[in-house]
Order: structure tokens, then C-alpha cells, then sequence
């Protein structure tokens, strides 16, 4: 599997490498990928990172994953995107508004996954995470 990513600043190459990951811009990413999953903090920059123009470059039968932030995503146009089958679906642990109110029109769809964030926090994940970091760690030194 090629894994892109995108952020402000490359990472060092010896990283890339040791990562097996290439650099591209948002917009090659968002045509070339699979899956796309958000990992950004939310701020000013970030807000609706992810819109309707965004949603329209990417693969019908790519998934939106998100367990950043809310704020990312615009829901209205995720809202869109799932309807009109411009991406095949998503998973989501985080919302602009938290908890999501029962009548919100992403509880609708069943090519979606809901979950509240803490999907990591078991004692079993947060070990394994930390075996995973332990041992990367230790490859790239």
C-alpha cells in the first residue's frame, strides 16, 4: 500500500524512508487516496479543512476517516457528499457539536460509522500503541 501525506512542512526524508511514506499536496491526496484520515488540530487554518470542493476531487469509492477534530469537516457538505455518492462513506469520532444531537443527518446513512472519541483509550489499545512507538523509535535510530 503507498501511504501519502500531506501537511505544512515535509518531513525529513530519513523519516519518509523509515516510514514508508510520500509527501503530495492536499489535492493529490484527496484524488489518489483510498482512504483519507484526518490527523490536524482544529484551528483557524484547519476549519472545514475538508468541503464540498474537497469531497468532489475525491474517489466515489474513497472513505473519510476522521478522529481529529470536528471542526475539519464540514458536515453539511459530508452530509452532501454521502448522499449524492461522491465518497463511498466515513468514520467519525469527533463532531462539531458534541454529543451529536439525535436528528443529525449523519445518523441516517449506513455507509457510516459513528463512535465517541475514545476509541484508543482501552488499556489493551493504549499497550499496543505504545509497543508500535516503541519499536518505530527504535528502527529509526
Amino acid at each position: 500500500m503507498e501511504v501519502l501525506y500531506y501537511k505544512r512542512t515535509h518531513l525529513p526524508q530519513e523519516f519518509e524512508e523509515t516510514l514508508g511514506v510520500r509527501f503530495c499536496n492536499l489535492n493529490e491526496l484527496l484524488r489518489s487516496s483510498d482512504f483519507v484520515s484526518l490527523h490536524v488540530p482544529h484551528t483557524q487554518e484547519t476549519d472545514k479543512l475538508l468541503g464540498k470542493a474537497e469531497f468532489q476531487v475525491m474517489k466515489s469509492t474513497a472513505y473519510l476517516i476522521n478522529t481529529a477534530r470536528g471542526g475539519e469537516v464540514d458536515e453539511e457538505a459530508l452530509v452532501w457528499a454521502l448522499k449524492s455518492r461522491e465518497i463511498a462513506g466515513a468514520g467519525l469520532d469527533v463532531f462539531r457539536e458534541e454529543p451529536v444531537p439525535l436528528d443529525h443527518p449523519l445518523l441516517q446513512f449506513d455507509n457510516v460509522v459513528l463512535s465517541p472519541h475514545i476509541g484508543g483509550g482501552s488499556g489493551t489499545g493504549r499497550a499496543a500503541l505504545t509497543e508500535e512507538l516503541r519499536t518505530l523509535i527504535s528502527n529509526a535510530l
